[in-house]
């Protein structure tokens, strides 16, 4: 068995009276040309003929040299004695020209893990030194925050507490003026690709479109996560039944109620199925029969492994349904752990209250007790 021939130099048609050789599968070689010491002139080309055969696992190589004088002089071609013979394996090494390998490519310095050194796989949600400030007030002061796989983690604060300017640190809407935020070990802004796809977010005040219907508002919230066409509508007929709200997803976004609007918004939130909920006041502008069927579908999420993190005004919502729980005032948490750990033997209301700084006497409001006709 031998493999197609390969020239170094083309071959007039002349060289037809090569001896003929049997078709047989190829296998190309590489074989550069021999200059013979009798060549008659360096300026006529010289032919290489390379022929390859397996044999029991062995490679057997067979050249022959011929110029091309004597090829056009119809001279009869004889091929060297060596070439019927099978060369052996040490000299097939001698005369195969094999390239030498490449040097190895250096590998690229790996990028330094940004993940922190107290990060876990039991972390979700690692929040380290996070401060932010607007002109001369700092909304924001070394906040620490750590939550969870599996928590149902509330954030409560008076106004202006910077609940809202941390949950927005925390999805990447808002650059902080430094700190690290850390979801399942990727820096939200390092590498948010990573991290905000393990992310669904409800922002404060959050903006739909308003001229595209609930159902299309849903879709371009699949489509944009990477969600096929199927996925997305079954999605969206399973969401909009669970909040209530299939009767309305043909009618505009900008003819919803306030509580409409919520639940369209939380329901595109939910619709890639993330590990991570982050909801800015989920339950404002929320009737109480809504509320308790979203606060349903939330608690079913963390029952099946999600992890839950939101703020609030309501004491008593969050004690009911939250596990754990932060109380942040003026940027500083004051208090994080679980529910009972905060709590420590009274309502939440009236923990935070002491926390806040306790109730404030109110005088100088008599002329309100006097009624004016």
């Amino acid at each position: 068995m031998h493999d197609e021939i390969e020239f170094d130099e083309p071959v007039s048609a002349e060289a037809d009276n090569a001896p003929e050789v049997a078709d047989e599968p190829a296998t190309h070689v590489a074989v550069d040309t021999i200059e013979r010491p009798d060549a008659p002139s360096p300026g006529i080309p010289k032919l290489t003929v390379a022929r390859l055969s397996l044999a029991n696992l062995g490679l057997a190589k067979r050249e022959t040299t011929m110029d091309a004088e004597a090829t056009a002089a119809e001279a009869p071609v004889e091929a060297p004695e060596a070439a019927a013979e099978v060369a052996p394996e040490e000299e097939i090494e001698t005369r195969v020209a094999v390239e030498p390998e490449p040097e190895p490519v250096a590998e690229p310095e790996a990028m330094p893990v940004t993940a922190p050194a107290t990060f876990s796989k039991e972390n979700v949600l690692h929040v380290e030194g996070l401060t932010k400030s607007f002109d001369e007030k700092l909304a924001v002061d070394q906040l620490d925050l750590t939550v969870n796989v599996g928590a149902f983690y509330g954030i409560v604060g008076p106004n202006g507490a910077g609940k809202t300017t941390t949950l927005s640190m925390m999805t990447g809407l808002l650059r902080p003026d430094s700190g690290t935020v850390h979801v399942y070990g990727a820096e939200v802004w390092d590498d948010p690709v990573v991290a905000k796809r393990n992310m669904g977010v409800l922002p404060d005040r959050l903006k739909l479109f308003e001229r595209l219907t609930g159902a299309q508002a849903l879709y371009y919230a699949g489509v944009l996560r990477g969600l096929d066409e199927p996925t997305v509508r079954k999605r969206t007929t399973d969401l909009a039944a669970a909040f209530g709200i299939e009767d309305s997803l043909g009618r505009l976004v900008t003819d919803y109620s306030a509580g409409m609007t919520k639940k369209v918004a939380l329901a595109a939130a939910m619709i890639h199925s993330p590990r991570l909920l982050v909801l800015d006041e989920p339950f404002e502008s929320v009737d109480p029969v809504s509320a308790a069927t979203v606060t349903e579908i939330l608690k079913n999420y963390v029952n099946a492994g999600g992890t839950v993190v939101l703020s609030s005004h309501s004491m008593d919502l969050v004690q009911r349904i939250c596990d754990h729980v932060a109380v942040i005032v003026n940027g500083v948490v004051l208090a994080d752990g679980t529910m009972d750990e905060v709590r420590a033997g009274r309502s939440l209301e009236e923990r935070f209250v002491e926390l806040a700084g306790g109730r404030k006497h109110v005088e100088g409001l008599e002329w309100l007790h006097s009624f004016s006709d």
